[in-house]
């Protein structure tokens, strides 16, 4: 479904040509020529994104704005204007306003800002989808019935309405994002953004601008200025995965956030305000890079108000039966199909360790339900590594054989092979080089796939 935009604006001109730019991006435009049709227009049709001019006779875009910003807090306002000065523009932002641009507008720079507003929104309503799945956030959604997980719910349900900082802890593939996002989901906060970073996915350099932003000319191709992930977490939770990989001089800054909620831009000297609750998760101990100088002691307090362990699945097997019956249901669903895992399959899927945790089972379980040739699973599809119940070689990766190309359509033999190269490789960039097909390409097919979402950047 298209995202709807509504432009509040007194000029013609400048609704044509901001109608333009929008629809140009893909999203259906809604205009009004006052501030009071606007809000009008609002009520009557609703928007994903507002752009309003803050001049205008009648009600002005600054009353415009905190109506809004009172009637719908998480509804994303660009504020436009020709008069514009430091002080509206501060002004603004305090109301509650996403971004500030003065006319004449740059159209590389109104596009950005909206394709970031607009990702915003997609980050809401992924959260409001997530608590839906919650049953009106008083659960957790996490599966698991055993004792260890019952524990952990218990803990979340009562870190999450506090403004305490945490830091999880659990191997890879254990959900520590899905345990963030119901702590963000279950708290005051809500209503605001959260913001997932992996931080090792980044060089220091370009972690740096990520997380604080930059300003235009900070650095070669700093082309505009770029709110970093704390601006828009601002109200919001910010999560940090594997805050391990964090380099020292890019935690003393970090440290300076979490200790004074202020930062500077990069390249920047205007001190910014922040109200954010920062999770971080990490599957190495931090004590130990503590002892070894590579983490900051002080950091990891600052981290650690509340510390949350997640248990390994070999730690509760007796939540692996239900793992396997949700994700054959979602695959099932997904697919079309109505596979069934005979009971000795079942059983030999049930007693394997998993040290790929949570990750592996699922992978595994979506491979069974895409690869299988009949309508049940028997133990002769199941990977050589569970039938002989050690452990599979690489954690991370799908836990598949290359399958019996007999019968298999070609569209799933492609998708196998994406799939498993995905998650042996590190970048996207090398899978597709070592698929012998061009990047974009890549980012179709995992759109195509559901892996990634539709509006989300070719990674840098």
């Amino acid at each position: 479904m298209k995202k709807r935009v509504l432009i509040i604006d007194d000029e013609v001109n400048a609704r044509a040509g901001l109608r333009r730019i929008v629809e140009d991006l893909g999203c259906e435009a809604a205009e009004a020529a006052s501030g009071a049709d606007g809000l009008a227009a609002y009520r009557a049709m609703g928007a994903d994104l507002v752009l309003t001019d803050l001049r205008m006779p009648g009600a002005s875009g600054m009353t415009v704005l905190e109506t809004l910003h009172k009637e719908a807090p998480a509804l994303p306002v660009l504020v436009i204007t020709a008069y514009g000065s430091g002080d509206t523009a501060r002004e603004a932002l305090e109301k509650g306003a996403f971004d500030f641009i003065s006319k004449p507008f740059d159209i590389d720079t109104i596009e950005l800002v909206i394709r970031r507003a607009l990702k915003m929104v997609d980050l809401a309503s992924e959260n409001s989808a997530l608590r839906e799945a919650l049953g009106k956030g008083d659960d957790t959604a996490i599966i698991g019935e055993s004792p260890q997980m019952q524990r952990l719910f218990e803990v979340i349900r009562q870190v999450a309405p506090t403004k305490s900082n945490v830091l999880i802890e659990g191997e890879s593939g254990t959900g520590k994002e899905l345990i963030a996002r119901a702590i963000h989901n279950l708290s005051p906060r809500r209503g605001a953004a959260f913001v997932p970073v992996h931080c090792a996915s980044f060089s220091e350099s370009l972690l740096e601008s990520e997380l604080f932003g930059h300003e235009k000319g900070a650095f070669t191709g700093a082309v505009t200025q770029r709110r970093g992930r704390f601006e828009l977490a601002h109200n919001g939770t910010l999560f940090l995965d594997e805050v391990s990989t964090i380099a020292l001089p890019v935690q003393v800054k970090l440290l300076r956030v979490l200790q004074e909620r202020q930062f500077e831009r990069v390249g920047g000297s205007e001190t910014l305000g922040v109200d954010v609750r920062l999770i971080a998760a990490t599957n190495v101990p931090l004590k130990q890079l503590i002892e070894n100088g590579s983490f900051r002691e002080d950091l990891y307090y600052r981290l650690s108000v509340v510390n949350l362990r997640i248990p390994p699945l070999r730690e509760r097997r007796s939540d692996v039966a239900l793992l396997i019956a949700h994700f054959l249901e979602r695959f099932n669903r997904e697919t079309g199909r109505t596979i069934a895992i005979s009971k000795v399959a079942r059983q030999l899927l049930e007693q394997y360790d998993w040290p790929g945790n949570v990750r592996e089972l699922q992978n595994t379980i979506e491979a069974l339900v895409v690869l299988c040739q009949g309508r049940e699973v028997t133990p002769r599809d199941l990977p050589k590594h569970i039938l002989s119940n050690t452990r599979s070689p690489v954690a991370d990766q799908p836990a598949v054989e290359m399958p019996d190309i007999d019968g298999m359509t070609l569209a799933n033999l492609e998708k196998w092979a994406i799939l498993r190269k995905l998650d042996r490789v590190k970048t996207r960039s090398d899978v597709a080089r070592q698929l012998g097909i061009s990047r974009r390409n890549l980012y179709r097919r995992l759109k195509e796939y559901g892996v990634i979402r539709h509006d989300e950047p070719e990674e840098r």
